[in-house]
This record gives structure tokens, sequence and C-alpha cells, in this order.
């Protein structure tokens, strides 16, 4: 039978027993208010690691949201700058579409104007048509002598806008009573060597 000194007062053991050690009176609430504070430290730490973990989850969600929308917009300033540029190059193509018209105009006239200007430095010559096939010019007209033809043909191969410049027909013109008239066809082959220029 163990007997407990309530009095805390150690007592003197009879012969060779061993002595049985007692828990004081406050040993036991110390290691209740210790266990309660780890506790409570670990349950600090837990909600603060929680709570900043909801802070960054809604900061990402935050990030999320505005990435989206932006996207979102950047997703409509592409599609108006694309719409943008469909008609900046559907314009440059008219523009390019007409400039080539232009400059495809310029070679006809061009060459109208040389054969208008040839023809009033020739005296005695006019003209009644004149036919492009792309190759040649073909001259139908009408002059007062065989040497006003001649000399028309030589003006013409002065100019340099011509490769060849060659009578197809002549003839006495009999509806004219009086003077002497003389029918005249001139095919020239265009030069592609030279370029075309008007001259005043």
């Amino acid at each position: 039978m163990i007997r407990i000194n309530l009095l805390g007062v150690p007592r003197k053991t009879r012969g060779k027993r061993a002595s049985t050690s007692v828990s004081m009176p406050g040993e036991g609430s110390s290691s209740m208010v210790l266990g309660l504070i780890v506790f409570l430290g670990l349950f600090a730490g837990m909600a603060f690691s929680y709570m900043w973990v909801t802070r960054q989850h809604e900061t990402l969600q935050k990030d999320f949201q505005r990435a989206i929308a932006e996207n979102q917009r950047l997703a409509e300033v592409k599609v108006k700058y694309e719409a943008s540029k469909r008609k900046a190059d559907l314009f440059e193509r008219r523009v390019r579409v007409i400039d080539e018209l232009k400059e495809a105009q310029k070679g006809p006239m061009n060459l109208l104007n040389l054969v208008a200007d040839t023809v009033n430095k020739t005296d005695a010559v006019w003209l009644d048509a004149m036919t492009d096939d792309g190759k040649a010019l073909d001259f139908t007209g009408m002059a007062l002598s065989a040497d006003a033809v001649a000399d028309l043909m030589s003006n013409l191969r002065k100019t340099g806008a011509f490769k060849t410049v060659e009578i197809k027909e002549t003839s006495q013109d009999a509806s004219v009573k009086d003077l002497q008239a003389f029918k005249f066809e001139l095919i020239c082959e265009i030069s592609k060597s030279n370029k075309v220029q008007s001259k005043s």
C-alpha cells in the first residue's frame, strides 16, 4: 500500500523501500497551458496561411479577369485593324489599277500626238484614218504629190518611234478634179527599243 503525503513534506522511508515521485500541485495545469499555446500558435499559423492563400487566390482571380478583359479588347482591336487593313488594301489596289490604266493610256495618246505633229509638219498631206493593232500603225490619207508622201515617210522615220515605215498602196484620186491628189496607205511598225514621247 502506497501512502501520499498531502502536506508536501517528504517522509523518511523505512528500510530499503524505493521512494515514489509525487507530482506537484501546478505541473498538470502548466502542461495544459503549454499545449494550448502550441495549439493556438498552430491555429494562428494555419489561419494566417489560409488568409494569405485566399488573398493570393483573389488577386490571381482579379488578374485573370483583367487578362480576359484585355484579351477581349485586343481581339476587338485586331478585328478593327484587319477590317481597316482590308479597306486600305482594296483602296491601294484600286489606285494601282487606275494608275496602270493611266499609264496604258499615255502610250497611245503620245503616239497619236507624235503622228499628228509629224503630219502637221509635213506639207500637203492629210490623214483620213489610222488603226493600231499594238504592233503597227496603219495610215490612210491624201497628199497633193508623191513627194509629199515621201516626205511624210521620212519624217515618221526620224521620230524614232517606228522600226519600219513602208508604203502599202498609193493611187491618184480621180474624185478630185481641180487638183492632182494621191491616196496613200502606210504601215509603220512600232519600235520596241524607243519610248514614244509627245513633241510640241
